[in-house]
């Protein structure tokens, strides 16, 4: 693991808050909002990474399936289907 020191500090309040500094937050591609996942690392590091994702970042992932396509009014069928059990 490489470790820059001295790359960003922050100085944390009285409630426990800190502002992330830009670079990081450009870094990990965090925006308002996002939630974030601490651990502790063996030996005491403290490990930050985004919970987080961008659904869009999802597009390339998601391969559309072939086959028939689902209109609206059949979408609304299915969940009558599932709501009444039948």
């Amino acid at each position: 693991m490489n470790i820059c020191k001295d790359m960003a500090k922050a100085t944390l309040t009285s409630k426990g808050q800190i502002t992330i500094p830009k670079e990081i937050r450009d870094h990990l591609g965090l925006s308002a909002g996002d939630r974030l996942d601490f651990q502790i690392a063996d030996g005491g590091a403290v490990l930050v990474e985004p919970e987080t994702v961008d659904f869009r970042s999802l597009r390339a992932v998601l391969k559309p399936r072939a086959g028939r396509k689902v209109s609206l009014s059949d979408m609304d069928r299915a969940v009558r289907r599932g709501a009444t059990g039948r």
